[in-house]
């Protein structure tokens, strides 16, 4: 596959968690639609990571082999702090989603205002 197959897969679904997380009222599927996007995003982050070269390298190719351009792990990194990220975001946002349906009992997104006074 090319470079251009991984991210025209990343934005669609970038673009399917952007209509989920606008368009529905549950805090449920707005944070699955968020888990939607980051995994959009490493999709991305690891297919640049493999396909582009870091500037370095291509001014001195001479000095480097196949064997490490293919071992840049620098888009990998990135997928794992997203990852971890997205894991802390779903902790707090299911912490909430339990605390709204406790107060409120619904998990609509629309009813959060009225926690506010």
């Amino acid at each position: 596959m090319s470079l251009e197959n991984f991210l025209l897969v990343g934005a669609i679904l970038f673009s399917i968690g952007m209509y989920g997380a606008i368009s529905r009222r549950s805090a449920v599927v707005v944070l699955m639609s968020l888990e939607l996007m980051f995994t959009a995003v490493n999709i991305t982050a690891v297919a640049l990571s493999r396909y582009v070269l870091p500037a370095g390298l291509i001014f001195d190719p001479s000095t480097t082999s196949d064997l490490v351009t293919r071992s840049l792990l620098t888009g990998h990194v990135f997928a794992i702090f997203i990852i971890t990220v997205g894991a802390a975001e779903v902790a707090l946002g299911v912490a909430i989603v339990i605390m709204l349906y406790r107060n409120r009992e619904t998990v609509f997104v629309t009813d959060a205002n009225q926690m506010r006074h």
